[in-house]
């Protein structure tokens, strides 16, 4: 039997040491690399995009990281996983002179994606990354674990979209199933995943990144 992760919601206090960690974690992420092929650009830009996306769902109190502050769950509750018109323009103002050119291609890839995005009530799991050096050790499974409990207690569907292909047999471990599958304009394939809540929920195994 694996030894429980410490784990605890993620708070304020732990986002600046999230977003480098999640920065590395996402840096051969295919969506990424598609956005920003360049990999200085990714090294500047990534930490901003995470310290932006942890300021928008770690306050809704369901994301949870580690004592080190090196991995996280970020989830977006029912109803809150859209971009406010305000939080699309610190978006784009944070990223957008590193897109430069791509910019429209990119802006229509991310649209594609968010419009895949299911209407009704559901938990969204909009990041789950572990740190490099620490990947693979079941940290992702612990921090997935508590998100999925509630679904199930609440009978709350979840929601996510992964670029990699092995994280698809992942998610189907934790209960998840394919729900679509397409590819960017000029980019990488998308699948989009949904797991119905259950009473039966299977073991948590070790998360590829």
């Amino acid at each position: 039997m694996s030894t429980p992760r410490p784990i605890h919601r993620a708070t304020a206090a732990d986002a600046p040491a999230l977003a480098e960690a999640l920065a590395r974690a996402f840096a051969d992420d295919p969506i990424v690399t598609w956005a920003f092929p360049e990999l200085r650009v990714r090294t500047r830009r990534l930490p901003r995009f995470f310290a932006w996306s942890l300021r928008k769902h770690v306050p809704q109190g369901a994301s949870w990281t580690t004592p080190a502050s090196n991995a996280a769950a970020l989830w977006a509750e029912p109803g809150q996983w859209k971009e406010t018109p305000w939080e699309a323009i610190r978006l784009v103002a944070s990223l957008g002179p590193s897109v430069g050119r791509r910019s429209a291609r990119v802006v229509r890839g991310l649209t594609d994606i968010e419009g895949c995005h299911p209407d009704g009530r559901h938990l969204y799991l909009a990041v789950l990354g572990v740190d490099t050096p620490l990947q693979g050790t079941g940290i992702g499974s612990a921090l997935l674990g508590p998100g999925l409990q509630r679904c199930d207690e609440e009978g709350l569907p979840a929601y996510l979209e992964t670029a990699k292909e092995r994280n698809v047999a992942f998610y189907e471990r934790h209960g998840f199933v394919v729900r679509d599958h397409f590819t960017l304009p000029n980019g990488p394939p998308v699948w989009t995943m949904w797991r119905d809540p259950s009473s039966d929920t299977p073991p948590l195994r070790a998360a590829p990144r």
